[in-house]
């Protein structure tokens, strides 16, 4: 048995990235054939900032009503350790930051 994590198999993290971002597709897609949506680089989101789930939408829908104006960055980053590389991890961030290890994904309806 390898004592290799999974992630290891599904995200570019701190472990494994030599400290740069890759191109998407060269690790193995999640369970919704979706490549790199943990680690490589944290994922902005429409969500606005709160502390908690309290009185989030249940429907799937983005809750786009912040308190205040942090936004919601997801995924984990080649930088990062393997543990705040899940796609439910999250962080608040200022709209206006910017770095090479955050990035965004476009999607259509």
């Amino acid at each position: 048995m390898s004592n290799t994590p999974v992630i290891f198999e599904y995200a570019w993290y701190s472990s494994n990235s030599s400290s740069q971002t890759h191109d998407v597709g060269q690790k193995q897609q999640n369970a919704f054939g979706l490549y790199d949506m943990s680690g490589n680089v944290w994922e902005w989101c429409q969500d606005g900032w709160h502390d908690s789930y309290n009185n989030a939408p249940t429907d799937g829908s983005a809750w786009d009503t912040p308190i205040g104006s942090y936004r919601v960055p997801r995924g984990g980053s080649w930088f990062n350790f393997a543990q705040y590389c899940r796609s439910a991890y999250r962080r608040s961030i200022s709209p206006g930051d910017r770095g090479g290890d955050l990035g965004f994904r476009p999607v259509g309806r």
